[in-house]
């Protein structure tokens, strides 16, 4: 892997730097790029999907963007039923643990709530695992949330949090705007202000334990407890 990686990077720009940061940066440092990762880290998307979710980039940056993505080996075109998708390499899928921890670093910059700036519900498919870091559970549970139309499933186990979209409706569903959503993840409001704030339905436990005030190994609650 490492030898093809070398032999086929290709950047515009680069820093010249011998170093595993700065040739990272010269792959993934041009603007844009890690938040098509973003979008791809659920699943493949076609163009035009990609396009619209991407509120901003210019169609001839995101063909540009995706060539040399695809020419670094950090994305690939496959047929599928619905046409031609853009997915993710396995190399290019080991960009979500450095995403997830440069997510927790700039939640901070949050605070200041949406305003005018775009938002799409899929995003949060990267941001709930990296607020929810350190939160594990045995037996797993799967917690689904909605938000804005848009459904995803929060699984916790004992390797930690992962998050995916889902072929069926999962028996506990937790629907809320966004931002509740987020400040659930990030411990600023509780287990029973989300609830008032949103609609649930299902086991109250698995989302107890899902969203587990201690970010630590969590059993899932007893009925009545």
């Amino acid at each position: 892997m490492m030898d093809r990686v070398n032999r086929q990077s290709k950047s515009p720009r680069t820093y010249g730097q011998f170093c595993a940061l700065a040739r990272s940066l010269d792959v993934v440092g041009e603007r844009w790029t890690l938040l098509i990762v973003r979008e791809l880290l659920p699943g493949p998307m076609r163009y035009t999907d990609l396009k619209n979710s991407l509120n901003g980039i210019a169609t001839n940056l995101l063909s540009e963007r995706l060539k040399t993505m695809e020419a670094n080996g950090i994305v690939e075109r496959r047929l599928e039923d619905i046409g031609v998708v853009y997915a993710l390499t396995s190399w290019g899928a080991g960009l979500r643990e450095p995403m997830e921890a440069l997510g927790r670093w700039g939640a901070p910059l949050l605070a200041t709530g949406q305003g005018d700036d775009a938002f799409q519900p899929r995003w949060l498919t990267l941001a709930l695992p990296a607020l929810l870091r350190g939160a594990a559970a045995s037996p797993p549970v799967e917690l689904g949330i909605e938000t804005d139309g848009f459904l995803m499933v929060l699984r916790v186990e004992e390797d930690g949090p992962s998050t995916f979209v889902p072929d069926r409706v999962p028996a506990s569903v937790f629907t809320a705007a966004p931002d509740v959503i987020v400040a659930l993840a990030a411990g600023a409001i509780s287990i029973e202000q989300a609830v008032a704030a949103g609609e649930f339905r299902g086991d109250l436990n698995v989302l107890r334990t899902a969203f587990v005030p201690v970010r630590a190994k969590a059993t899932p609650l007893a009925n009545g407890d």
